[in-house]
C-alpha cells in the first residue's frame, strides 16, 4: 500500500479553492489537483506492507499531543522556483504548528525503519503539477489579475493516514486512521 500522512481541508477553503482553479484552469495546459484530493501533506511514508500496519497505526497514535492547529490558506507560488516550475502551489500559514506535526511524525515512524526526509518541510496545497514545459504566461497574467490571495482559515484537530491508489482520472485517497489531536 502506498501512505501518507496529511490534513485534510475544512469544506468552506475546499469551495474558494475551487472557486479560483475554475477560474485558473483554462489559462495553462497544467495536471491540475481535483480539489476534492487537495490536502496537506505531513510525511509521504510510501510502500507499506499491510502486514505491518499494526505497528504504523500505533507509531501514529504515539505522535504527541497537541492544540488543535489554525491554519490559513493564502498567497499563491511555485516549486522549485518560478522560472522553472514544477508544482503550482497555495501556502499555508500558521506559524510553526505543521512544521513541529511533521517533525514529531517523523520521529515516531522513524524506528519503523522510515527514512526522515531530506528536504526541509514546506506547507502548501499542490494545484497542479507541471510535467513538460508549458506556456505559462496567460496564468501568469491570470494570477497577477486575483484580487485577493486568501482562501480561508480553519483549525486543524487531527491527521490522517490515507492510502493512495493512481487512477485513471488522478489517485484516489482512503482515510485509513484517524489521530485527533489531544492537549498534552
Amino acid at each position: 500500500m502506498r501512505l501518507f500522512c496529511g490534513i485534510d481541508l475544512a469544506e468552506d477553503v475546499r469551495e474558494r479553492l475551487e472557486r479560483l482553479l475554475m477560474h485558473l484552469r483554462p489559462a495553462a495546459h497544467l495536471k491540475w489537483s481535483p480539489v476534492y484530493n487537495l490536502h496537506i501533506t505531513l510525511k509521504f511514508i510510501g510502500e507499506w506492507p499491510e502486514q505491518k500496519m499494526p505497528q504504523l497505526e500505533d507509531a501514529l497514535r504515539s505522535v504527541p499531543g497537541r492544540n488543535p492547529i489554525r491554519l490559513e490558506v493564502r498567497g499563491l507560488g511555485w516549486f522549485p522556483n518560478p522560472k522553472n516550475p514544477r508544482v503550482f502551489w497555495a501556502g499555508l500559514h500558521n506559524g510553526e504548528g505543521l512544521t513541529t506535526l511533521a517533525r514529531d511524525i517523523e520521529t515516531a515512524v522513524e524506528p519503523l525503519g522510515i527514512a526522515k526526509d531530506t528536504r526541509p518541510f514546506s506547507a502548501h496545497l499542490t494545484l497542479a503539477r507541471i510535467k513538460d514545459p508549458v506556456p505559462l504566461h496567460a496564468l501568469r497574467s491570470a494570477i497577477e489579475k486575483l484580487e485577493l490571495a486568501e482562501y480561508g482559515s480553519f483549525d486543524a484537530g487531527c491527521f490522517h493516514l490515507f492510502r493512495s491508489q493512481p487512477g485513471a482520472a488522478g489517485s484516489i485517497y482512503t482515510k485509513l486512521l484517524e489521530c485527533r489531536f489531544q492537549p498534552a
